[in-house]
């Protein structure tokens, strides 16, 4: 045990609070973490799970008589652990009277003292916006309208800071708005790259790749089937880079997504681009740490999976100048981590909005997937088994029938191998959640003791932190323990993790989890009384690529959850700091 964790828990211990919350509040806490717990016992709050009520009785055992209702370290902690329950439901940040009045609730009797003490104590950062209204003005009749009162939101710093520099950031590079080539040249270039490497582009996928040429920030839409039509796109604006002599950097969230992309674009082209590489996509962690990213076009895939903080680092490595495209399918659900990226780039009307167009037929995996975005549940025709439906009465005949398509029904029938099949599912826990699942197929694909925390060498992991090589949504598998653990990821790199809790079981993840990934073949998991949204069960369809069984053990509420569930709102700034900007 780490001297750190060991005088924390000598802390806890004299509040009456469990040992097993020192580590976690040793990574909270910073440098002197139980000088800081001894001063402060509501930074119990800090951890997961932790009540208020379990908070305030610590802190009487420890404060005795100094325990008081109106302490500005209590109001600081509540204040600061409503907006982590907020941020965990995806809102970068709470309107001021919204956060008042969630307070209020929680017995403060003062709840603006609550938000000046958070603010006082850094455990909140305030920031003040005044959106322009979009309405145009008649200042003949009217005179100068009176600007409005600024509005006052509140954020845990580091992730209101990041959505503040992420705004300042994408500003930077929409100011730039120096275009690549004109538009003339652009077309050319296109119709020479497609006519090179022997395919077609759509007339709207054209115009998509001219507005990139021409536009510093694009969101760029696509639909559930065109990932061939979004490599024909990949190879054209490689051409456009080399054309004029500008580089470009395709990225995706994780290696598994940047491996199924290189084998789209390996299968679309007859001939290479002219870069004098082949033209091939990174992980985003695979880019250089904070040095600038040396591509005039830098393309980033699955880019509604990206959260406000990740997408900060993203836009700060792109050099002035650059031209950032965002590559969206816009009806996934939105970030697992806090945000709405791409959605408010796209409202702010600071970027440009376009799309591409597939024109072939899209396959039954598409036609789904279609239908799931439209608001209904399809049965497709699948005649080579891409997408299959498997009722369950239960949430354990659930788990069984995916232990069966994992180990023996795709693999047998398919040719896809077991190590290429990914389980998504609806929920972390219960029999048909990620847990059970996880450790079922270890026990029948790798069985072992667990003897190196809990793992084997062969186990195949998710990877849920960021480090050298590696992010969040990695999967991959483990190979060997040396001064960490060695980690093969699905492009083929190895990566060693230093952190142990940094590692999960992967054969199952969660929708969140697997959102950004892409898989040969998917197992989509929907357990029994588990809500269903259509984003959901529309985000786990799309992380297949080849093939998709769907286990729904819902009794109707797939079909219901399609038709009449949708995201939540979340609350952001992003739009209104680039308008600002």
């Amino acid at each position: 045990m780490s001297e750190a964790v060991e005088k924390v828990s000598a802390v806890l211990d004299r509040m009456g609070a469990p040992r097993a919350l020192a580590p976690r509040l040793v990574s909270e806490l910073g440098p002197q973490p139980a000088a800081a717990l001894e001063a402060d016992p509501w930074l119990l709050l800090r951890v997961p799970g932790v009540t208020r009520e379990q908070a305030d009785y610590c802190a009487r055992k420890h404060l005795g008589d100094g325990a008081r209702p109106d302490d500005p370290r209590r109001l600081a902690a509540l204040v600061r652990h409503t907006l982590r329950t907020a941020a965990n439901r995806g809102h970068t940040a709470v309107e001021e009277k919204r956060l008042a009045t969630v307070v209020g609730k929680l017995g403060v009797s003062d709840p603006m003292a609550a938000l000046e003490a958070a603010v006082d104590t850094e455990q909140a950062a305030l920031f003040e916006s005044t959106d322009e209204p979009d309405d145009d003005f008649d200042f003949t009749e009217g005179g100068v309208p009176d600007l409005p009162d600024p509005e006052r939101f509140y954020a845990l710093p580091d992730l209101g800071h990041s959505e503040q520099r992420l705004g300042t950031q994408l500003a930077r590079l929409i100011g730039a708005n120096d275009p690549v080539m004109d538009s003339l040249t652009a077309a050319e270039t296109v119709e020479a790259a497609a006519e090179r490497g022997g395919f077609d582009l759509s007339e709207q996928t054209r115009e998509a790749l001219v507005t990139v040429a021409l536009r510093p920030v694009t969101v760029v839409r696509h639909g559930p089937g065109d990932h061939a039509e979004l490599a024909r796109a990949l190879h054209a604006l490689a051409a456009i880079a080399a054309e004029s002599g500008v580089g470009i950097a395709v990225v995706a969230p994780t290696a598994q997504t940047a491996a199924a992309v290189n084998a789209d674009l390996a299968r679309v082209s007859d001939a290479e681009s002219d870069t004098e590489e082949p033209l091939r996509a990174l992980s985003l962690a695979a880019l250089p740490a904070r040095a600038p990213v040396e591509a005039g076009i830098v393309v980033l895939c699955e880019s509604m999976s990206m959260g406000t903080s990740r997408m900060a680092e993203l836009a700060s490595v792109c050099a002035d100048g650059a031209h950032l495209v965002l590559l969206a399918d816009l009806d996934q659900a939105p970030s697992a981590t806090p945000g709405r990226v791409v959605v408010d780039v796209a409202a702010s009307r600071t970027a440009h909005v376009t799309a591409l167009a597939d024109e072939t037929a899209p396959g039954p995996l598409g036609v789904l997937a279609g239908s799931v975005a439209a608001g209904e549940w399809s049965e497709v025709e699948a005649p080579d088994r891409e997408v299959v439906r498997v009722p369950s009465a239960s949430a354990e005949e659930a788990a069984h029938r995916v232990t069966q398509l994992v180990t023996d029904s795709i693999p047998r029938a398919l040719g896809i191998a077991a190590e290429d099949v990914q389980v998504v599912t609806a929920r972390e826990d219960g029999p048909a959640g990620a847990r059970a699942l996880n450790a079922a197929c270890k026990e029948r694909l790798n069985p072992g003791q667990g003897a190196h925390g809990g793992f084997d060498p062969g186990d195949r992991v998710l990877l849920t932190a960021e480090g050298p090589g590696y992010g969040p949504g990695d999967t991959g598998h483990l190979r060997e323990f040396a001064d960490g653990a060695v980690v093969e990821l699905s492009d083929g790199s190895r990566v060693k993790v230093a952190d142990p809790s940094a590692l999960r079981h992967g054969w199952a993840v969660t929708v969140a989890a697997a959102h950004g990934g892409r898989w040969p073949a998917v197992v989509a998991v929907f357990p029994p009384k588990v809500p269903v949204s259509r984003p959901q069960v529309y985000t786990a369809l799309t992380r297949a690529v080849r093939h998709v069984s769907v286990v729904d053990a819902t009794d109707g509420a797939l079909q219901s959850g399609v038709r009449e569930n949708l995201t939540p709102e979340r609350t952001t700034r992003l739009v209104q700091v680039l308008r600002e900007g």
